[in-house]
């Protein structure tokens, strides 16, 4: 693992997990992260029991609900290996369910996928489940066999269910021939090296052991788990941060799509792993807190067994796990990698916003790249950012190797060429037939000279990393001595890829309508946003009221803010530029009205 005393973004994650672990949640709690497929560092707070040390990465804990993962993982071998079908119904597999009275008359029977995506229609089960922990098989039977009560229609609707998790351990069971227990130790457990992994506390070592607790008044209270039951598949496991590392890098290395050998050896084959990632149900989407408020940032799923969040960063994976006594959460970003495990011993311990932040911070620092580091494909030059090579990273699942095309690499650095001294013939052969229809070659060299005239004479930004949405796309940062603008570019999907997209920001004249607006409107945002001033003339159909509330939540979240690089925007009419906070970024979009100069749209989004 890297010491603490090593890179200066891991001190600043010990720092953020400290300041979490003063606020007294819980005895102790232990973080890692996870990048490259190997734990890179890990840290322990507080105590592994009252006056004990500090737990360490083979500190064991109760780690709940990410049990699940486990449990999907090994319906998928099963899957895989023609036991069972997603699709079959339950009642096929689980005797005591053939009797069970449908939702509704038009409902379909409950199958093995709708219980993998909690789409089975039982309602929610928190905290009822967790109690029933240890159940006797033989109770869970005739609990089934008394017959479960449905909520929704199968199949309509996402509702997390822990008895629908218990339901498939009889599914394992029934499909391999073998206890639940024996299956997933000897499938998952045994092949990962996941030695520190099991379902008994009586199996560990007692010094290496996180003890649970709640608070009681003033102090904590210790709580004996339950032991080994009917519904330890939703939630029965104990680990640790170095198992659990292996159990992320299995599925962050699922990423990108390519050769099966790739990230190591898993007894689940790789598209199975990403298909446990892939978005199979939306959640439900609650109304906003605030007017305007943008921190959810795009939809949540449900895969199988792990959860899926749309971000700007890219999707986000992850579940957690609450528990009397215990409180985890895991969380990875697929397109690099880099994932967080925080665990805690104290009642639901609230481990996902620590391990959110931490992921966040591990995702903004610019030298993340040291932390994403995928094995480089032999046939694919990397990018020079910060004065090293790096290998270029794209926000997606990428087929191997992982990267940009390298037509892509090699367009990007014919258009800086272009760029720098443009000659129609150069852009004839370079681009598709559209981009001179699109635009007029006249008009783009126009574009050139007027951001060669804004920010000064330009290079490739060495001090900010290309940006690749895809293998066929890039975005990168033209930097002059009075600032940055980007760049951007897109290859068609022929044989021999060509250029059919070109976009250039342009930056807008200070004392140009566009220009005056765009800093009254900052002005505006870092002044607090408390009345409309009176000289910034806006359309009938913006709602000043609603924008002067956004302007003040995004001043609250990111402090006093200083233009920065522009994003996009022709100059005259529109801009789109990154604000600089003093706790986050900004970005902010003005489209002025070409012929009055009066604003006429204002949208401000968070950049995490």
């Amino acid at each position: 693992m890297v010491s603490r005393s090593e890179p200066g973004y891991l001190a600043a994650a010990d720092a953020i997990a400290s300041t979490y672990q003063c606020r007294g949640g819980q005895p102790g709690l232990v973080y890692g992260i996870v990048a490259g497929g190997s734990l890179v560092h890990c840290r322990g707070f507080g105590q592994r029991w009252l006056d004990g040390p500090a737990p360490d990465a083979d500190t064991i804990f109760r780690i709940a609900s990410m049990t699940k993962s486990f449990t999907a993982a090994a319906i998928l071998a099963l899957r895989d290996d023609g036991a069972l079908a997603l699709d079959d119904a339950v009642a096929d597999h689980v005797p005591e369910l053939r009797g069970l009275r449908p939702a509704t008359a038009d409902s379909p029977p409950v199958s093995v996928r709708h219980l993998l995506t909690m789409t089975a229609g039982l309602p929610t089960d928190d905290p009822w489940g967790d109690r029933q922990q240890g159940l006797p098989l033989a109770d869970f039977a005739r609990l089934l066999t008394g017959g479960v009560s449905f909520a929704w229609a199968p199949g309509t609707r996402f509702e997390y269910s822990n008895l629908g998790y218990a339901i498939l351990g009889r599914v394992i069971s029934e499909a391999s021939g073998s206890a639940y227990v024996d299956f997933i130790r000897e499938r998952l457990l045994v092949p990962l090296g996941l030695s520190r992994t099991g379902f008994e506390i009586a199996g560990f070592d007692p010094a290496n052991l996180a003890r649970g607790y709640q608070r009681s008044g003033t102090g904590w209270s210790e709580l004996v788990p339950d032991g080994y039951g009917a519904f330890a598949p939703m939630g029965g496991i104990f680990s640790c941060v170095s198992d659990l590392a292996r159990w992320v890098s299995g599925f962050a290395g699922a990423f990108p799509p390519g050769a099966e050998t790739a990230g190591g050896a898993h007894p689940l084959c790789r598209a199975s792993r990403r298909e446990m990632q892939m978005p199979q149900i939306a959640l439900p989407q609650g109304p906003s807190r605030l007017p305007g408020d943008r921190s959810d940032r795009g939809p949540v799923s449900y895969g199988f067994g792990l959860f899926a969040a749309e971000r700007s960063s890219g999707r986000i994976v992850q579940h957690s796990g609450g528990y009397p006594g215990f409180g985890s959460h895991m969380r990875w970003h697929p397109a690099t990698g880099i994932g967080v495990i925080v665990l805690a011993n104290s009642t639901y311990a609230s481990t996902q916003p620590l391990a959110s932040r931490l992921l966040d911070a591990m995702l903004r620092e610019p030298s993340r790249h040291e932390l994403s580091v995928r094995e480089p494909s032999r046939r694919e030059p990397s990018v020079r950012a910060e004065g090293a090579d790096v290998q270029p990273l794209v926000c997606g699942p990428a087929p191997d190797p992982g990267g940009p095309w390298p037509t892509t690499l090699s367009a990007q650095r014919a258009v800086m060429a272009l760029l720098r001294s443009w000659d129609d013939a150069a852009a004839e052969r370079l681009f598709t037939e559209n981009v001179a229809l699109d635009e007029p070659f006249q008009e783009r060299r126009r574009k050139v000279a007027l951001i060669r005239e804004r920010i000064g004479d330009f290079r490739a930004d060495e001090q900010r990393a290309a940006e690749f949405d895809s293998p066929a796309h890039c975005r990168w940062w033209l930097r002059g001595e009075r600032g940055v603008a980007a760049a951007e570019i897109l290859l068609t999907p022929q044989r021999v890829p060509r250029v059919q997209f070109l976009g250039l920001a342009v930056p807008p004249d200070d004392s140009a309508p566009l220009g005056r607006v765009l800093q009254a409107v900052v002005s505006l945002l870092n002044e607090g946003a408390r009345d409309w001033p009176l000289s910034l003339a806006a359309s009938d159909a913006l709602d000043t009221r609603l924008l002067l509330r956004q302007l003040q939540m995004a001043a609250a979240w990111a402090g006093h803010c200083q233009p920065g690089a522009f994003r996009a925007g022709n100059g005259a009419t529109s801009v789109t530029v990154e604000l600089d906070g003093e706790t986050g970024r900004l970005i902010l979009t003005v489209l002025v009205d070409p012929a009055e100069g009066g604003l006429v749209q204002v949208e401000i989004t968070l950049d995490t």
